[in-house]
């Protein structure tokens, strides 16, 4: 994983993501504000019937690494922001476990909440990061984000 600056965690990787350890990152006695936002794999089933197994993440790695940096810094740009996470599973995730973690602590609610909803749905539209859903029937189907 990326420590981009002491404030900034950034990073794409094939390993479960480290919940505890990016809420502790978090913690900052400027903060009257944590906002975290965790997207797990749920069980559903597709037209057909056939149940979701898992997810299966492809990024263009070097880009989307840049990408996450880049997020970071427009959201400082836009909130007074003191330390921001922002994890990416790449690889199988099955179902339960977490695969985007975002997290910011800022001065006061409103904004961390305002942050990390941003970086969350403009994460989904702009990353080169792909989800395709694995299915209980050998099927899969490449997934467009859906804000």
């Amino acid at each position: 994983m990326l420590l981009s600056r002491m404030t900034d965690w950034t990073a794409l990787t094939a390993e479960p993501l480290a919940v505890a350890q990016s809420v502790d990152f978090l913690y900052d006695n400027g903060a009257g504000g944590v906002s975290v936002f965790l997207g797990t794999t749920r069980a559903e089933q597709n037209g057909n019937g056939a149940e979701l197994l898992a997810l299966e993440y492809e990024a263009y790695e070097s880009m989307a690494r840049e990408q996450l940096q880049a997020l970071a810094g427009r959201a400082r740009e836009r909130w007074p922001i003191l330390k921001l996470v922002i994890l990416h599973r790449i690889g199988r995730v099955a179902l339960g476990e977490p695969s985007v973690f975002i997290g910011v602590c800022t001065p006061h609610r409103a904004e961390a909440f305002e942050a990390c909803r941003w970086l969350i749905d403009t994460l989904k539209a702009e990353a080169t990061i792909w989800k395709k859903e694995i299915w209980s029937d050998g099927e899969g189907d490449w997934v467009h984000p859906q804000l």
